[in-house]
């Protein structure tokens, strides 16, 4: 008996999380990511600026010298396409930084 009421938790806490999804997000929209102009154009953007631009930004500011794999928007650009192709809005972050860092630093901002 003592399952089913950690069970009743566990699902009133999903129903949750359901609930508090930004309809406005990309995730609730379920847009491809060409959809969001992460295409052909983007992607040759991308190798590009990576070239000019190899190292990850915040790894450099904390000492150390990474390779960087991901175009990040310095300031998220939520649907703005002048944002988005603005390119003194691009960094170069390594996938850590980027997963992390940069994620915790724009929860932060939201919250």
């Amino acid at each position: 008996m003592g399952r089913l009421k950690t069970l009743g938790s566990r699902v009133q806490t999903q129903a949750d999380r359901l609930a508090s999804i930004n309809t406005n997000s990309w995730r609730a929209t379920k847009e491809t990511s060409a959809q969001r102009g992460y295409g052909y154009k983007w992607q040759k953007a991308r190798e590009v600026w990576l070239l000019d631009h190899p190292l990850c930004v915040y790894c450099e500011r904390a000492g150390r010298v990474a390779a960087g794999s991901v175009v990040d928007h310095k300031v998220a650009h939520r649907g703005d396409m002048e944002l988005f192709w603005d390119r003194s809005n691009w960094q170069t972050l390594c996938k850590p930084c980027h997963d992390s860092v940069k994620q915790a630093e724009e929860a932060s901002d939201r919250g």
